[in-house]
């Protein structure tokens, strides 16, 4: 349709064997018709194109809105979608000739040849008709190209099966048996592509409460499974397996990462500060400690790579640890890796009921946050008053008059080392809530 955009693989899952052969086919197409062909699947996200080149077709001009917009967003509107397949092209076995319709958007018209295999459509070649256009045996050579196109992305579809189940079976098994069971289960199902390095992704949250309303893992670059898990108390989070080439390359899992956030809304900033770095209390992206409401947007995790699917249930513990992480401080994302939360490795391990100290309890209204801020910053710090002073943006007389207060409402003293790191603690722990998120801890 020419409707997909940025690059291929965007937003089509092509395992690496099969997108070389896609590449070559289009291009084979392109060649017999004498135009530049673009392969979608069934969702209208790109696959390939092919390299068939002529002035005419790169012309700016040439260029109308409904193309314009779907190359800019890299995925067709559902309003576009809708209106190409009203012309028939679900149902049809052969080239469908789509006119030009100008108030629709769409300047140029277009062919497109519906890819099937065995009578079910996988998706699309698509290209701008010109006058005068191939000729029908041109068009019945490209028919038959896409059959082959047809047996690929058939094959793919059987290979990337959706895993939801199997996955979400180990990343929630609460016994060492149940998680074994479920491994072993996942491992048949997924045949030679459970062998290797493997890696998993947490995005937190996602924006449907709806645990079937999850993103395809055909449409994430490299995922073998990917499923929905509750994140808190009412939200859900998406969870991805990343097959991984290298054990030190996690590439493909921080795209996929991003590929997800994309489809979150707002998210944190990266390179943002949270309450130890100046953002103002309430600001996008973070919380200051004792604040009532969590984030906003969303964040990645990304666990560290391990052999097999053996440490699947240490993996999630520690994706969905990174992404909290990213949640509190989003100077750590909005994609961060387990290896570099620091200190929020342990924080995120403790139980609430344990990170949660009682000492520091009236240091965490919304009445103190001032405070709270004072304190985190002056213990990040590492107690320099003048700059803790500057961070804040206040004279040192005042960063001492508010440490004073910090200590009568806690009963903590900060010249103690114990009594600041409990602080510390538990003012890092404040700001990872609500921070009950899901996942076994190994």
């Amino acid at each position: 349709m020419y409707e997909g955009a940025g690059a291929v693989g965007d937003n089509a899952r092509v395992t690496s064997e099969h997108r070389g052969d896609y590449e070559e086919l289009v291009d084979e197409v392109s060649e017999l018709l004498g135009a530049p062909a673009t392969l979608e699947n069934r969702d209208f996200e790109l696959i390939a194109f092919g390299a068939y080149d002529s002035e005419g077709d790169l012309d700016p001009s040439a260029l109308d809105p409904v193309r314009t917009r779907s190359i800019l967003t890299r995925r067709s509107t559902a309003a576009v979608r809708a209106w190409f397949e009203g012309f028939g092209i679900t149902r049809a076995t052969g080239p469908v000739r789509i006119p030009p319709t100008p108030e629709a958007g769409v300047y140029r018209g277009r062919i497109c040849l519906p890819v099937r295999h065995r009578g079910v459509v996988h998706g699309y070649v698509w290209l701008l008709d010109d006058e005068p256009g191939p000729s029908e045996a041109q068009l019945s050579a490209a028919m038959r190209v896409t059959a082959r196109i047809g047996a690929l992305l058939a094959d793919e579809a059987q290979h990337g099966a959706d895993l939801s189940r199997e996955l979400r079976a180990v990343l929630t098994a609460e016994r060492d048996w149940q998680r074994d069971m479920a491994i072993a289960e996942l491992r048949t199902a997924l045949g030679p592509r459970a062998d290797g390095p493997h890696t998993v992704v947490c995005v937190a949250p996602w924006p449907s409460a709806d645990p079937d309303d999850a993103p395809s893992v055909r449409t994430m670059p490299g995922a073998s499974a990917l499923c929905t898990l509750p994140w808190g108390a009412a939200q859900q989070c998406v969870a991805v397996l990343i097959r991984l080439r290298s054990p030190d390359t996690l590439t493909p899992a921080t795209t996929a990462a991003a590929r997800l956030l994309e489809r979150t809304g707002p998210a944190p900033a990266s390179g943002g500060q949270g309450a130890a770095g100046g953002t103002a209390p309430g600001a996008a992206g973070g919380t200051s400690p004792g604040a009532p409401d969590g984030p906003a947007g969303a964040a990645a995790g990304l666990a560290t790579a391990r052999p097999g699917l053996a440490g699947l249930g240490a993996a999630w513990a520690e994706a969905a640890a990174a992404a909290r992480a990213a949640l509190a401080e989003p100077r750590l994302g909005p994609v961060a890796r387990w290896t570099s939360i620091g200190p929020f490795r342990l924080l995120t391990a403790l139980p609430p009921q344990i990170a949660h100290d009682p000492a520091v309890g009236p240091l965490l209204t919304p009445a103190h946050r001032p405070l709270a801020r004072t304190a985190e910053v002056y213990l990040d710090c590492a107690g320099q008053a003048a700059r803790a002073a500057a961070e804040l943006g206040i004279h040192r007389q005042t960063l001492y008059y508010r440490l004073s207060r910090v200590e009568k409402l806690t009963g903590l003293d900060l010249d103690d080392g114990e009594d600041r790191l409990l602080l510390h603690m538990a003012l890092k722990s404040a700001r990872l809530a609500p921070g009950d998120a899901p996942g076994p801890t190994g």
